[in-house]
């Protein structure tokens, strides 16, 4: 994990310092009529000419981050003035809680990336609420009668919900309850993200929560029809045991462990999956963020929400094989 971070953070780190960006990065916090030689300036001055990996050692936090001078005075003066920067050489990186300044809201990274993730944790949790029960009921229906009508009735559901993208359904459900149902009464229009509407939490929920169903209940499925075919399933039902008893009983602790892992990997997907639902329905979280960091070429926010993602995704993996080792007993033997 150690290693995998580190190298996916060196190759954001990279993308994201591209030339063109820090040019416009420059042209933005100088003047947009500044000449070529204003810009090679500025960039030598704060610190972007220096070594890739003295810059990124200082980022992360391992190497002391040398203060800007002014070129006038040679006294040291914060980089961007809106943010409370170490005037003094020292260590101040991502491992001091350090995460840069945001140029396009103009204040720290952290203070704008803390409270987003609160916000699409709340927006996570609720599409996890919808989405558990209701694919692993589908998934269980299914699987238990293979090849029946009701298995082909959920199945053409699932595949159905799976392959409808997020601003497709999104467009769908705000057609279906602003125009059809007149449900919105305006609140598309006011959603600010300052506080939760209808329109700006419920429907990106169910946008998320649509899709997530029918591909956790086609695993479902598959791992159920998979278990029922067992042996020890002939056993238990030639033993004479209901059908109900034996699924309940034998079946479905077999047949959950594949969804679990299903589950917990969808994590990393739902962070993908806001940045479009939440720049549609105006929802001020994670993925909303992280677009305006792109838009705006915000260098430092753009790194931050690289950082979490990283984090997010190799500890939703780290979970993911912990829970299915302690579900399945033979992982263990092994």
């Amino acid at each position: 994990m150690a290693l995998t971070m580190v190298t996916l953070t060196i190759v954001v780190f990279y993308m994201v310092n591209l030339g063109p960006n820090l040019k416009k990065l420059a042209l933005e916090q100088t003047n947009s009529r500044a000449s070529v030689a204003d810009v090679e300036k500025w960039l030598q001055t704060n610190g972007y000419r220096e070594p890739f990996f003295k810059r990124y050692a200082e980022w992360i936090g391992i190497w002391p981050k040398d203060p800007t001078l002014d070129p006038k005075t040679g006294k040291s003066t914060l980089q961007f003035g809106f943010c409370h920067e170490p005037e003094t050489r020292q260590l101040s990186g991502v491992l001091q809680g350090d995460f840069g300044c945001s140029t396009s809201f103009r204040t720290a990274v952290s203070a704008k990336i803390i409270p987003a993730l609160a916000a699409t944790s709340k927006l996570m949790f609720w599409v996890m609420v919808a989405v558990v029960p209701i694919s692993l009921l589908i998934g269980i229906l299914a699987g238990m009668r293979e090849g029946t009508r009701t298995d082909r009735t959920l199945s053409v559901l699932s595949i159905a919900t799976t392959a409808t993208p997020e601003y497709v359904s999104g467009v769908i459900f705000t057609v279906i309850f602003a125009s059809w149902l007149g449900w919105l009464n305006g609140s598309a229009a006011s959603a600010t993200g300052q506080g939760l509407t209808f329109y700006n939490f419920t429907l990106p929920v169910m946008t998320m929560a649509i899709y997530d169903i029918g591909y956790i209940a086609r695993m479902t499925r598959a791992s159920m029809v998979e278990v029922m075919t067992q042996q020890y399933i002939r056993t238990a039902r030639l033993k004479g045991l209901s059908f109900s008893r034996v699924v309940v009983k034998h079946a479905l602790r077999n047949a959950l462990i594949t969804p679990f892992t299903v589950i917990m990997l969808q994590f990393p997907w739902l962070l993908t999956g806001v940045v479009i639902v939440e720049t549609m329905f105006r929802y001020q979280g994670f993925g909303f963020l992280l677009n305006v960091a792109a838009a705006n070429n915000d260098i430092d926010l753009l790194l931050g929400c690289s950082l979490v993602s990283v984090v997010v995704v190799l500890f939703t993996q780290l979970i993911s094989d912990i829970g299915y080792a302690y579900l399945n007993p033979r992982i263990r033997v092994q």
